[in-house]
């Protein structure tokens, strides 16, 4: 089994790849395992970017290798907002899904995705990016106590219950971020397993 850290200090982001990567021979570890670290500047335009510059900066860190995700919620009627802006848009959770409807109004297009940049580094480069999307709707108020983030909010086509509504185990199967580890998968398996004896 190889270490590889996980480019954030988010609980729930750290606590949701370890789910995703528990079948395989990886001891997934996070940020908070590097006290000094310095939080990374996101002044990427794209997901893509900001999901780079978080997995080189722990690769260079940490000195093993490194996954790191930037993601967000896309509203179409916002022009995409609040796009990767997300995580910033307000102040807490609640606050961030207050404005986001207030920005709705009554808006009858309710469509909107969940968009996740996967970034895997190693040895000061990237390896590579693989992008990860879920479609869906806004409701019209927060449902649910699962998840995080917009989670209340969205809801995935083929279902009727939001992401907060939903178990984890449905999530995980079709969230942004599981899409875009299963585009990983087969690289992590095929690539990075040679990487065990090393670290």
């Amino acid at each position: 089994m190889f270490k590889i850290v996980a480019g954030t200090h988010n609980a729930h982001k750290l606590g949701e790849f370890r789910q995703l990567l528990k079948d395989q021979e990886v001891e997934v570890i996070g940020l908070d395992d590097y006290p000094d670290f310095t939080e990374v500047e996101e002044t990427g335009t794209t997901f893509k970017e900001n999901a780079e510059l978080k997995a080189l900066a722990a690769n260079l860190y940490c000195d093993i290798p490194a996954i790191a995700d930037d993601s967000g919620l896309v509203v179409e009627a916002l022009d995409g907002a609040p796009g990767i802006h997300s995580s910033r848009y307000a102040d807490s959770d609640s606050a961030r899904m207050a404005k986001l409807l207030k920005a709705l109004g009554d808006n009858e297009n309710r469509r909107a995705k969940f968009v996740c940049a996967l970034s895997i580094a190693m040895n000061g480069e990237i390896i590579e990016t693989f992008i990860g999307e879920v479609h869906g709707a806004i409701a019209d108020a927060p449902r649910g106590e699962q998840g995080f983030g917009y989670d209340p909010l969205f809801i995935p086509d083929g279902y009727d219950k939001t992401f907060g509504e939903l178990s984890a185990d449905i999530k995980d199967k079709i969230s942004h971020r599981a899409n875009a580890f299963e585009l990983a998968m087969e690289f992590i398996e095929d690539e990075m397993s040679c990487l065990d004896d090393e670290f």
